[in-house]
């Protein structure tokens, strides 16, 4: 009984400690990390520990080694870690935890934050593990708002969007500009290139035109890993904050991924993120956000997006394409699975067209003087936005 009064004593004077340092209220966010399993082995993953705990987290480290700047909870082997992981979040001991893998449910996934090279400045991937949806436009779509969610619970009130240049992404961006309509405030970010728009290319992934990328989240996890170990040959990931929380509809654990080849700073940089999202209040954020996404429609732009994405039954309708013109004027934001299918639904209405790639994508290519007419054709039948 004494021991316990003397704890909740020491950590009361630690509370205050931290209010006077940081100006905000109540104890710190504690924060657990699992640290069998790291290819670097347990001394990197404890280095990542104790670098977090000099700056402000109060670290429960689960494993077999021990430090006297963090708490350990010893187990034996990498199953009693994460069932000893799971006791603490269930009890509450624990605000969040710092895992190399985790099974989220459908539905969920992480938000990746990285330092870009061309300026250095951070930049949130949504998503990098998990599955946010089966259907990857609906799953890009999701991704959006777990990346708004992620950048405004650790600061960012106003984050800018933009969407790697992916298949999917100008379905995605129809129906993000819809959502938007319907009264949910998205800030769209500019490409840093000279034709602009919210689609992201290469150079705006180094540069970070963006402070949420969205992207599907296998590819999300290809460019975590890059940005996080591109200087040091792959094999150990030195910068950054790793692959992020777990993000979703109704969902109220935070479980934080780094992978197996994480080095120490990227781990301590996980246990920094998770106590950002404490502090931050990041399950409020999330009902918010979903509260205001849902009042727009989110759901049944979610529904009629996935519902456009599904395999369409072969048409045995024969479509002859006119006599052949000149064809200039180029039509962009196409899906390339749709280009031919846009093509045709031109022949229909007798407009010669011709499908190209252009330095942004797909195009569909028509005479100049029936440009406009292509366009509202196109528009009509949901092959591009608005």
């Amino acid at each position: 009984m004494a021991d316990r009064i003397e704890k909740m004593i020491a950590q009361t004077f630690l509370d205050m400690a931290t209010a006077l340092e940081t100006g905000s209220i109540g104890r710190r966010p504690v924060i657990a990390l699992t640290g069998m399993g790291s290819e670097h082995g347990e001394e990197n993953a404890m280095a990542g520990a104790v670098a977090a705990a000099a700056r402000g987290v109060d670290v429960v480290y689960i494993g077999t080694k021990t430090d006297p700047r963090v708490r350990t909870s010893a187990v034996s082997d990498e199953e009693e870690a994460h069932k000893r992981m799971e006791e603490l979040l269930e009890s509450g001991e624990v605000d969040g935890a710092v895992t190399m893998h985790y099974p989220f449910p459908i539905g969920v996934s992480t938000v990746g934050r990285a330092v870009t090279p061309g300026r250095g400045k951070p930049m949130y991937i949504a998503t990098t593990t998990g599955t946010s949806s089966t259907d990857r436009i609906e799953g890009m779509i999701k991704n959006a708002i777990y990346g708004i969610i992620a950048a405004k619970a650790c600061g960012n009130p106003n984050p800018t969007v933009g969407i790697a240049n992916l298949d999917g992404a100008r379905q995605t961006e129809t129906a993000l500009k819809k959502l938007k309509e319907n009264g949910y405030p998205i800030q769209f970010a500019e490409s840093a290139r000279a034709d602009g728009g919210c689609v992201m290319r290469g150079n705006d992934l180094l540069n970070a035109s963006a402070d949420i990328m969205i992207t599907d989240s296998l590819t999300g996890n290809l460019l975590i890993k890059m940005l996080s170990a591109f200087s040091t040959g792959g094999s150990f990931e030195a910068t950054g904050w790793g692959y992020g929380p777990g993000i979703g509809e109704g969902y109220d654990r935070l479980v934080m991924i780094v992978s197996r080849a994480s080095g120490a700073p990227v781990i301590a940089g996980a246990l920094e993120y998770a106590a950002e999202l404490v502090r931050g209040n990041w399950k409020k954020v999330s009902k918010e956000e979903f509260d205001a996404a849902n009042k727009a429609g989110f759901r049944e732009i979610c529904a009629a997006a996935k519902k456009a994405s599904a395999p369409k039954a072969a048409s045995e309708e024969e479509v002859k394409m006119p006599p052949k013109e000149i064809a200039t004027g180029a039509i962009p934001g196409i899906e390339v699975m749709d280009l031919e299918d846009a093509v045709k639904a031109l022949w229909k209405e007798n407009i010669y067209a011709e499908s190209g790639m252009g330095c942004t994508g797909p195009i569909v290519l028509v005479p100049d003087a029936k440009l406009d007419a292509a366009q509202e054709i196109l528009k009509k039948a949901g092959y591009i936005g608005g």
